[in-house]
């Protein structure tokens, strides 16, 4: 039985917001009720589009830091299980990654 979930929530004005929990049912609830975080509060009624099991409730936490970090594309590319869009989206977007380098900051 699993001990955590992170999700990911669309809120009505189109945004996502990104949980963990133990309870995923009763959390979705919370949220559907206004009782959730203030961001899903804010745009009701939102709708659960995606989640992942773990078993450990540590687990869940870090991976719904991991994806909150993420760009909306990228997320989209793993609530829709477009894999190839996942890939690209997590491509390094930098000057240097354009310029040909392997690394962030020139060599001295």
């Amino acid at each position: 039985m699993p001990k955590g979930y992170m999700y990911i929530l669309e809120c009505s004005n189109g945004s996502y917001y990104t949980g963990s929990t133990k309870y995923l049912k009763f959390r979705i609830k919370q949220h559907q009720s206004g009782e959730g975080a203030n961001h899903t509060s804010k745009y009701l009624p939102v709708k659960l589009v995606y989640f992942e099991e773990f078993d450990r409730i540590d687990h869940a936490f870090y991976r719904e830091k991991q994806v909150q970090g993420w760009s909306r594309k990228k997320k989209e590319g793993l609530i829709y299980g477009d894999f190839d869009k996942l890939h690209i989206e997590a491509e390094c977007k930098n000057d240097s990654h354009y310029r040909g380098f392997d690394y962030a900051q020139p060599s001295e």
